[in-house]
């Protein structure tokens, strides 16, 4: 039986000895006469050869083993501590080859020289290799369950901290920029290598684990609201504005500048004060929400047909850039430049300094994510017999259902970094150990256990238990609740449903779904019901005709209420949803004739 060999997913053609081919093609690949890009895996099962030369597929590096042993001998280590070889050199020999995702199931990989037998294929280069570039951040990943890990690189993702160094020059749509970044007290190899600690993204908090007044359930974490005063994870939001004066058909073109009293959506004089002569606002001036920051008109969106006798002068509307209704800040920069097109374009910058409030959230390294729920003045913090406050409170009941105890790990490096004056070590199956760092606390005055005891800061009362507290690094994640909070009572409505907008950004109504209507109903709540579908949505008044079920018409010329199909005079007002209106409309253009039969409300 024939082996089928397939080519970047492609069926390519039959082989004699599937697994020759494989071998064959490998050692190529080895020996430098195949591309070092190209891929081969074998599957015994279906006897069927599959080659990958094909791109974004992602590869990583292995040490080849041969009979039992690394090809990356002593003395190639020493070439290439020398500077004697490179990199590129050691693929081009066959000591080390890529693999992606497809080959690596014909491996059999050892994390450790020691470990290796004559059935092994690969060496790992190092341990941490195993994880992607944001899960080797994280310190003890080993000491957790695997999703916490994966959670806490998401939240690496979206921590705030120096974005750019050049964040000055700049014009991202949008930005966050933390004001005191601190590279963490445990940190890993990959973490140093990468020179991350250049670009940190959070700061060194002392944490206690203790329940607070119950203001800490669940998720939510207590902060020192003096800490805060102090600006700790203090940081600027940016958001950029743009807006081109473009040119219509016809050699119309906008206007940068104060619009004219004349100009069609005209707001008022107040509306441009803080414009320039040229109609743009200055730089360090302090805008609030809806605030014009470029003045503009535009022409007329339809052209109109002047006739002989009507001279008309061009009628222009306004068409000004603002700052967005639920946000407000400083101008921060302005760049004039020109368009692709060779058109006057104008950016606008706006900065916020952005307080860590009520709802704002935080995360340590290990997916142990909180928001803030109760900020507490510094002399109400606990406080331990050498007056050291906690930043923050997380709840005990966060640690043993999560099993993150790199968490509790962390914080005890940390407190053993704080009286060392040296950075921890943190790598993946590589780091320092528990054992170091509780040597350290004991030779510094403290418990190993890295547990106090605290003071009430109210009433000054010794807490009768003993809390475990540390240092560790908390990120502030970009999930600010000033750029989500959103309420309204009236608003706008979509010009086709007459249903209230959605979205913060367009001062939309609160969605209320399928579930939630499920639940009013379960619950017999049919006025509130009615309240939130009909009431607050789009209630709508329609004559019916009774006569043949179909809308009604009401002449105000003529004052007459009539049925245009059976001309019937015989009609009645109906409370409905527009958005059923509109339904029975858009049977009617496909060819559907809907009846609404009509029965007393008795």
């Amino acid at each position: 039986m024939k082996s089928s060999v397939f080519l970047n997913g492609r069926f390519a053609g039959f082989h004699d000895n599937g697994k020759k081919l494989t071998q064959e093609l490998r050692e190529k690949r080895r020996t430098n006469e195949t591309d070092q890009q190209l891929n081969v895996a074998y599957y015994q099962k279906t006897d069927e050869v599959f080659i990958n030369t094909d791109e974004g597929r992602p590869r990583r590096p292995l040490i080849i083993i041969k009979n039992g042993k690394s090809m990356l001998t002593p003395e190639t280590i020493e070439k290439v501590k020398h500077g004697e070889m490179k990199w590129d050199e050691l693929v081009e020999k066959g000591i080390i080859e890529y693999l992606d995702a497809e080959e690596e199931e014909n491996a059999y990989v050892a994390f450790y020289e020691e470990d290796l037998k004559p059935e092994h294929t690969h060496l790992e280069i190092d341990v941490s290799t195993i994880l992607g570039y944001a899960s080797t951040q994280v310190p003890f990943p080993e000491y957790n369950m695997a999703p916490r890990v994966l959670m806490a690189a998401q939240h690496t993702k979206q921590s705030l901290g120096l974005y750019a160094s050049n964040f000055n020059l700049r014009t991202d749509t949008l930005a966050h920029l933390l004001h005191y970044p601190q590279q963490p007290l445990t940190q890993t190899r990959a973490y140093r290598t990468l020179e991350n600690y250049k670009r940190a993204s959070g700061q060194n908090f002392v944490v206690a684990i203790l329940s607070y007044e119950g203001f800490n359930m669940n998720d939510a974490v207590v902060v020192n609201k003096s800490a805060i005063d102090r600006a700790m994870a203090r940081s600027t939001f940016y958001r950029t504005y743009n807006t081109e004066e473009r040119r219509y058909p016809g050699g119309q073109k906008d206007k940068i500048g104060k619009p004219e009293e004349f100009v069609q959506g005209f707001l008022g004089d107040e509306a441009y004060a803080s414009l320039d002569e040229d109609g743009i606002v200055s730089p360090e001036t302090t805008v609030k929400a809806d605030a014009i920051l470029v003045g503009k008109t535009s022409p007329p969106r339809f052209l109109k047909e002047v006739s002989a006798l009507d001279v008309e002068t061009e009628k222009r509307r306004e068409s000004s850039v603002s700052v967005r209704g639920n946000e407000e800040g400083i101008a921060d920069a302005i760049v004039l430049t020109e368009s692709p097109a060779g058109n006057k374009f104008i950016k606008v910058r706006v900065r916020r300094t952005m307080i860590p409030e009520i709802g704002d959230k935080f995360s340590s390294r290990f997916g142990q994510k909180g928001v803030i729920s109760l900020m507490v003045p510094q002399e109400d913090m606990p406080f331990t017999r050498d007056g050291m406050v906690p930043d923050l409170i997380i709840n005990p009941h966060a640690i043993p259902g999560r099993m993150t105890a790199g968490h509790m790990l962390e914080m005890l490096a940390g407190k053993a970094a704080c009286r060392d004056g040296k950075i921890k070590d943190g790598t993946a199956f590589a780091g320092d150990r528990q054992e170091e760092f509780e040597k350290s606390l004991m030779e510094n005055g403290f418990e190993y256990t890295g547990r106090e005891v605290l003071y009430d800061g109210k009433s000054g009362r010794r807490l009768y238990a003993k809390i475990f507290i540390g240092v560790i690094y908390y990120q502030r994640l970009h999930h600010l609740v000033s750029l989500k909070m959103h309420a309204r009572s009236r608003g706008p409505v979509q010009m086709l449903t007459h249903q209230p907008t959605e979205g913060r950004a367009r001062e939309g109504g609160l969605r209320l779904g399928e579930m939630e209507r499920d639940c009013f109903i379960g619950f017999g709540a049919s006025s509130l019901l009615k309240e939130r579908m009909i009431d607050s949505s789009d209630k709508s008044t329609e004559l019916v005709c009774t006569n043949c079920g179909s809308f009604a018409v009401h002449d105000k010329i003529k004052n007459k209420r009539y049925c245009p199909l059976c001309e019937s005079s015989q009609t009645t007002e109906v409370e409905m949803s527009y958005a059923f209106k509109l339904l029975l409309d858009e049977m009617k253009s496909i060819g559907i004739f809907p009846k609404m039969i009509l029965k007393d409300r008795s």
